[in-house]
């Protein structure tokens, strides 16, 4: 299955059902009244977040939902049937906007989170609600009042503590492998990883964090270069990036230094809000480095790289081919995850229904096809 991270759909809730104006005409009850019933209220449509699933592409293909229309009120007092409502199942960490203004309506981070979308419509009263000391007789009744309806953009972003950054073949997949259960591809040549990956790293018995590895990033990606920054909303949640810099790059013209302080030039062009991050420079493959030159090297880019960007972070040292400096770089990354407080996201129902009915401010990378075709609108 192909791992699909965005797609846009349209919702409408049903419409609700008319009332009806009857009046009760039987045998020897010549002067009955009125008795038309109100009509159904009109289905909803709600989302739900699902542990169990991974990906959008259910929504790639169906994207127009209509919840059902509630049934006309009938004689005899009858009220209409209530239309069924519909529930959309998503990946947990889906994020839903509306499509037009870019507004958030709902950020489904938790298992069974629900949220309500699109509220179906009023059923229409029967000319019951209408009689009177002075109208026995009333025709009138009131139609059904219509569904909400949206056009919507769902977002998937992996929930993960740690994020992985760097250019294709720093050696993040590598990592990712060294320090938990995931397998993710690796190969001797740029772009092998072209979704993100979660690995979850076992500190000990009861403590524990989630890695995310997403495509990596190359200098002039904020102006659509390669494929990385179509997945760095994958690390907005995360609360520390890993910076992967290749000491000993394949291209012997390729300078780390200018590379690193590339990768963070490209962060502040398309998200400012990463580069508040907390994050990290890990300096990676040192088994390519002679023993007898790594010190001088390591000093010398650290130095070099301060000198050009300011950086006074901690700087770990590792060989993910072989787990060499891994274990010390996990202690830390779990001691400072501990200290760091956990993104705060929206979970008010109440705001979040409102923000939809008043439009207020409030396994991806597979399938690079882009999709600005017109959403389906109702007949």
């Amino acid at each position: 299955m192909k791992f699909i991270d965005e797609a846009k759909i349209y919702v409408k809730a049903g419409d609700g059902g008319n009332g009806i104006a009857t009046f009760r005409r039987e045998k020897y009850i010549p002067m009955g009244g009125p008795n038309g019933g109100d009509g159904g209220k009109g289905g909803s449509v709600y989302v739900v977040a699902d542990q169990n699933i991974n990906t959008l592409v259910d929504y790639r293909y169906t994207r127009k939902f209509l919840g059902q229309r509630g049934e006309n009120g009938g004689s005899a007092d009858c009220y209409g049937k209530g239309g069924d409502d519909i529930i959309l199942r998503v990946p947990v960490g889906t994020v839903i906007s509306d499509l037009n203004t870019g507004t958030i309506i709902a950020d489904l981070d938790a298992h069974e989170k629900k949220i309500l979308l699109a509220k179906g419509g009023k059923g229409g009263l029967g000319n019951t609600h209408f009689k009177s000391s002075t109208n026995r007789a009333p025709r009138q009744c009131t139609k059904g009042e219509p569904g909400e309806e949206y056009e919507l953009t769902l977002e998937l972003r992996v929930l993960a503590d740690v994020g992985l950054l760097g250019l294709p073949n720093a050696g993040k997949s590598t990592l990712i492998r060294a320090i938990s259960s995931a397998r993710p591809k690796v190969a001797d040549y740029p772009f092998t990883t072209l979704h993100p990956n979660l690995g979850v790293v076992r500190v000990d018995t009861e403590k524990s964090f989630v890695v995310a590895d997403v495509p990596g990033l190359i200098e002039g990606a904020a102006d659509g270069a390669g494929l990385g920054i179509r997945f760095l909303k994958h690390l907005q949640r995360t609360r520390i990036l890993l910076h992967l810099v290749d000491l000993a790059p394949m291209d012997p013209d390729s300078d780390p230094v200018h590379d690193a302080k590339a990768i963070v030039d490209e962060l502040a062009k398309h998200d400012p809000a990463l580069v508040n991050k907390p994050r990290w420079l890990v300096l990676n493959k040192l088994d390519l480095i002679p023993e007898d030159e790594r010190d001088e090297r390591i000093a010398e880019f650290l130095k070099a790289y301060k000198e050009v960007s300011g950086y006074d972070g901690p700087a770990f040292t590792i060989a993910a081919i072989n787990g060499d400096g891994t274990r010390p770089l996990i202690f830390a990354i779990h001691e400072a995850l501990e200290k760091l407080a956990i993104p705060e996201v929206a979970d008010d129902d109440e705001e979040v229904e409102s923000s939809v009915a008043e439009g207020e401010d409030a396994d991806a990378g597979e399938d690079l096809d882009d999709e600005d075709d017109d959403l389906p609108t109702e007949e």
